[in-house]
């Protein structure tokens, strides 16, 4: 899962990195409204956290175009403005959620798996295919007999198969939802990961199309 950091504060916007990084996610982040607009254009990402007092563009004015142009990407705004007239412009703006600093960080993460889930039409706190389960919680994955802890990318991988079950998730699909801009991609990364995987989960947990990437069957 890739995030937006949409943060002029560097102290907050490390604090947050880090702590998003330990959550698996893959984090992208800038400084002002007009590189979170250009960031946005091009679909990378499947969240925003998204600050308020940005120089130049603000963040209710990025938000305003974002679903002008007609994204549901998730957004959370994390702002220090805690009136109730400028919360209330925040979610009728498109906003998700509305976080007032400062914040924890676990309950940040809580919301975001939160947006995340109910964007994947989730209403339980744990996602799965019929199949198989996993608990973005505490990243441990059931299926059938089998139960494992993953790794921090073998979640990100089998998280993003599990939002969209029945659909193909190409290498650079993965690659997207795994790797960070300022992160190197490995050589035969997502080829390892699902290796992984199937050796945790059992060699039908994940089916290859050949030449087109993986997927999780859509289950009833």
């Amino acid at each position: 899962m890739r995030v937006l950091l949409v943060e002029d504060d560097p102290m907050i916007a490390e604090a947050v990195s880090v702590a998003l990084k330990d959550a698996a996610y893959a984090v992208d982040w800038v400084r002002d409204g007009e590189k979170a607009a250009d960031a946005l254009r091009y679909g990378e990402h499947q969240a925003v956290l998204l600050d308020l007092g940005l120089p130049g563009r603000g963040g209710l004015e990025v938000l305003a175009a974002l679903r002008e142009g007609g994204s549901s990407i998730p957004v959370i705004i994390i702002t220090a403005r805690d009136g109730l007239g400028e919360r209330i412009a925040g979610l009728d703006s498109g906003a998700d959620d509305y976080l007032v600093k400062p914040f924890d960080l676990d309950e940040l993460l809580a919301r975001l798996r939160a947006v995340i889930r109910r964007q994947g039409g989730q209403a339980s706190g744990l996602i799965g295919n019929g199949q198989i389960t996993l608990d973005p919680a505490t990243h441990t994955a059931f299926c059938g007999e089998e139960r494992a802890v993953l790794s921090s990318r073998e979640f990100a991988v089998l998280h993003a198969l599990l939002l969209q079950p029945g659909r193909i998730l190409s290498r650079s699909a993965l690659e997207e939802r795994v790797y960070g801009w300022d992160e190197e991609v490995e050589s035969n990364a997502i080829d390892y990961l699902i290796h992984q995987l199937r050796r945790k989960l059992g060699a039908t947990s994940i089916k290859n199309i050949r030449g087109a990437g993986w997927m999780v069957e859509k289950q009833p």
